[in-house]
């Protein structure tokens, strides 16, 4: 459908690192399509759900989480952020409940003039008075924002009250991107961020922010999917970690993996994981560039 009643625009979502914003893009769309993990700084990329509906279509954009970059790395992924925020017809800022207003993070929302959203995040942590205070706060703090809405991207509480909102600000325009398709990311990208979150449930310290992982080959056959992945490191160190006594630790990630790419693609997956060191490759930018990070 394509009429003059058509809605389609884009919707960025922004906010600090573990605020819950990948929880909520997959709660709005309904699939699971970016990483979750009690680690902060867990997307590292700008990834696309599209939403589909009859006489509709919102492409949010999930992004890294807003921080002061201290390195190569970090400049790519708040490329992700400006470029997302200045392609949106509307903004998500996502706050957790016990977030408070940081002026080096959150002013540069005062001078936007797309409509923001401000998004109270883990109201299900809320106690007596506090839900209601965080409002009166972030309406003081942020006085040019558009409206606040309180939602539990882990329960699903109000998380449907935003779409109705959305659709309000949403332009009369056809479709960006064909209707069934639910996203700009391959079959590739997706088994990598499988196995990049089965690194940050698995591992301690150092390791999930030092580890990137690439598809070597992705072979899809009528009843089965063949995968072969590298899981690149900083140091040999951290090699041996990933690696763990006798393999068990990468053992142990692949077979998470696997069985949530199963769920993910429908179909039985085998799947091979090497591990090969990349000295400092968050630093380099050429680095960056082979894994995708800069054009």
């Amino acid at each position: 459908m394509e009429s003059s009643s058509f809605k389609a625009g884009f919707v960025s979502i922004v906010g600090k690192p573990n605020v819950g914003k990948s929880s909520l893009m997959n709660k709005l769309m309904g699939e699971n399509l970016s990483i979750i993990s009690a680690k902060a700084q867990t997307t590292r990329h700008r990834i696309m759900g599209i939403l589909n509906g009859d006489d509709f279509q919102i492409v949010y954009s999930d992004t890294p989480g807003i921080l002061e970059p201290k390195y190569s790395l970090h400049e790519a992924m708040m490329s992700y952020v400006k470029v997302s925020m200045e392609d949106a017809d509307a903004i998500l800022l996502v706050v957790a409940l016990e977030d408070a207003y940081e002026p080096e993070l959150f002013e540069r929302f005062q001078k936007i003039q797309t409509p923001i959203l401000l998004v109270i995040n883990k109201i299900d942590l809320g106690k007596g008075t506090q839900v209601e205070d965080k409002i009166t706060y972030w309406k003081q703090s942020l006085p040019t924002i558009r409206e606040i809405v309180t939602v539990s991207a882990k329960t699903g509480a109000h998380v449907g009250d935003l779409l109705p909102k959305l659709l309000s600000l949403m332009p009369n325009h056809p479709p960006y991107f064909p209707q069934d398709e639910f996203t700009d990311r391959t079959e590739r990208f997706f088994a990598s961020e499988i196995i990049r979150e089965k690194i940050f449930l698995n591992y301690e310290q150092e390791i999930p922010y030092s580890a990137e992982v690439s598809i070597q080959a992705f072979k899809e056959e009528a009843d089965i999917i063949r995968i072969s992945a590298v899981i690149y490191v900083e140091r040999d160190s951290q090699k041996g970690i990933v690696i763990g006594k006798g393999g068990s630790s990468l053992k142990k990630v692949g077979m998470e993996a696997r069985r949530d790419m199963e769920s993910f693609f429908g179909k039985k997956i085998f799947l091979e994981t090497h591990v090969k060191v990349a000295d400092n490759w968050r630093k380099e930018k050429f680095k960056l560039r082979q894994f995708g990070y800069l054009e």
